[in-house]
């Protein structure tokens, strides 16, 4: 067994490991090193907890199976999930975090082996009370989550009547369940926990529920945030600084992120959290239909221009990662760098259902870290590229975020795919996205809409380029 000292030197070490590891993922040309250095200060962590002086030997078999089986479900999971299914894996996650802390609270709240007085029974008593609260947050949202990026529950927000009066109303019960935990033992403190406990459940699924597809990226970086606050919550249950440290870290990052996430949307945190947005399919209310004539495009004519063309700029979105034409789209790509077309893409902070969604899809598929640009950093070259190929997306190359004052998404940020000569754009259909509105770029004059599966579509356009 290692020594109290031993324990916290590989403590220290493990937290170096995860802020070097943070610092390498903020970049996708060092995020390999950055998760080789995760993995190493995650099993740096685990090897010293158990076998540190406060796990008992006969309790040893006990964890080793846990871990086995733990590692056997995450390892299959690795191998069997698509990388299109990522945002809901991420969810899922998030809950398993929420859950721990939860059954962590209880845990410690009947366990008797060590006793607290005055002030530190107090403390300890109210570590449990958060931790709990977080945790069931945490669970129950992420739950909604994964069932709203799997497709398992309608994406469109659930606006109950009064819900602000509501989601009062159990905050209020909260605190005053709260106060009898601290003051009173017995049944009355087991009942109080319990009412916190089913009041926060149905909070997180309240509060997710009432977001719309156009807020899955926020969701998504807000519950990474919620787990963390929980894991920061055990860890002072469990007196376990390392705990509470990367729970931090994993807090206050996606809690930045999320501040990222929603001014990329010109969305309010408040405003995401009491949700609607994304739930309609009309024009905005104020607003006028878009005019014009929609042009339609075949693959043959859509590879001529392709190749005719000195500079491309790629548009991804959702459409590609559920058409899993990423592949495709990289050996395009490849043909028509080769014939001395510079081709680049654009990505928007909020493209897909979590942050960082299209940078992970298009590295999978092995493009080149170089011509994958953010939307400040290419948005000034559109009216000056050839072609802008939009795949799959919809709301962050919608002009009305800045010519429409009436429209729901007016003000946010979005790529100007209409600035170019030539807009391509790969639609299924003539649908909304999840903003619920129109996009006036489908009928401009230099437009054109390319309709179909993206996969196939694509796959189309590479045999004519070849």
């Amino acid at each position: 067994m290692l020594s109290f000292s031993l324990v916290t030197a590989a403590y220290i070490g493990s937290t170096i490991l995860f802020i070097l590891s943070l610092g390498g993922l903020s970049n996708p040309e060092t995020a390999r090193r950055g998760n080789w250095f995760g993995v190493a200060g995650m099993t740096i962590a685990v090897v010293a907890t158990v076998f540190g002086p406060r796990v008992q030997t006969f309790g040893l078999p006990f964890i080793i199976v846990a871990m086995a089986a733990g590692g056997a479900i995450g390892l299959y999971a690795a191998k069997k999930v698509q990388m299109t299914q990522m945002p809901e894996l991420v969810a899922l996650m998030h809950s398993l975090v929420g859950l721990a802390a939860c059954a962590v609270g209880f845990a410690s709240y009947i366990d008797n082996s060590m006793t607290f007085e005055g002030t530190e029974k107090s403390i300890h008593e109210f570590e449990i009370y958060l931790g709990i609260l977080i945790g069931a947050v945490t669970f129950s949202g992420s739950v909604i989550a994964f069932g709203k990026l799997s497709g398992k529950i309608d994406g469109k927000p659930l606006l109950l009547p009064a819900r602000h009066w509501i989601n009062l109303s159990g905050l209020l019960v909260v605190i005053c369940a709260g106060y009898l935990f601290l003051h009173y033992e017995g049944w009355i403190a087991v009942l109080a926990l319990l009412v916190m406990t089913a009041l926060a459940l149905a909070f997180g699924v309240h509060m997710v529920m009432a977001i719309g597809g156009a807020d899955m990226p926020v969701v998504v970086s807000m519950l990474n945030s919620y787990s963390g606050w929980a894991a920061a919550a055990t860890g002072f249950m469990l007196s376990n600084d390392l705990l509470i440290v990367t729970g931090a870290l994993v807090g206050s990052s996606g809690a930045i992120l999320s501040y990222i996430m929603c001014r990329a949307m010109n969305r309010g945190f408040i405003s995401v959290i009491a949700g609607g947005f994304g739930g309609g399919t009309a024009p905005a209310a104020g607003g006028e239909a878009p005019q014009g004539e929609v042009i339609a495009i075949s693959a043959q004519e859509t590879a001529e221009l392709l190749k005719e063309a000195r500079n491309v700029v790629i548009i991804p979105g959702y459409g590609m990662a559920v058409a899993q034409a990423q592949h495709t789209v990289y050996d395009i790509t490849q043909k028509l760098r080769a014939k001395g077309v510079n081709v680049r893409f654009a990505i928007h902070p909020v493209a897909g259902r979590m942050p960082g969604h299209m940078n992970v899809l298009l590295a999978e598929a092995k493009v080149p870290y170089d011509i994958v640009l953010e939307m400040d950093e290419i948005n000034d070259d559109l009216p000056t590229t050839d072609i802008v190929m939009v795949i799959g997306a919809n709301d962050i190359v919608n002009p009305g975020a800045q010519d429409d004052p009436s429209s729901p998404i007016a003000g946010m940020p979005v790529l100007e795919a209409w600035k170019a000569k030539i807009s391509i754009v790969m639609k299924r259909s003539m649908a909304s996205g999840y903003a619920g509105v129109d996009n006036p770029l489908f009928y401009k004059e230099n437009n054109r809409m390319l309709f179909g599966d993206a996969k196939k579509m694509l796959e189309d356009v590479l045999k004519d380029i070849e």
